[in-house]
């Protein structure tokens, strides 16, 4: 299996009360169906729980600009304890034999330091008192 990211997200305030944008990039690595704007897929966190997601883009306008749906982010957020500055990673697992995707990641993480010039980021699930 090949992991590919398919991007990391630093999160804002509008991020963590309403929907997550996402880059148009990203839209290659999913598979909307033809004359639709949505599909639901889902990610698997860092300790193996499935997220369901959905994926939507927007009907009108030059840009599909496309987010993660309130109705299906929003848990995940709240379940992680996300808060503005926390970033999110999304990942896929592709067969390299046939490259057909195999599966979605996501990680949730917080900078814990700043050392030699470099930001030190963490899984959620990694910190102390997660989840109190």
């Amino acid at each position: 299996m090949e992991q590919i990211h398919l991007f990391t997200k630093k999160l804002k305030p509008t991020h963590i009360s309403h929907t997550l944008s996402v880059p148009t990039h990203v839209l290659e690595a999913f598979q909307i169906p033809e004359g639709t704007h949505m599909m639901k897929f889902e990610a698997i966190d860092a300790t193996d729980n499935v997220w369901r997601f959905c994926l939507s883009t927007r009907l009108t306008g030059v840009y599909p600009k496309p987010v993660l749906l309130r109705s299906s982010w929003l848990r995940f957020v709240k379940q992680k304890g996300l808060v503005p500055n926390d970033r999110v990673v999304f990942f896929m697992e592709r067969d390299e034999a046939n490259e057909m995707i195999r599966s979605y990641k996501v990680r949730a993480q917080r900078k814990v330091m700043h050392l030699m010039g470099q930001d030190i980021w963490v899984d959620i699930e990694d910190l102390p008192l997660y989840g109190l």
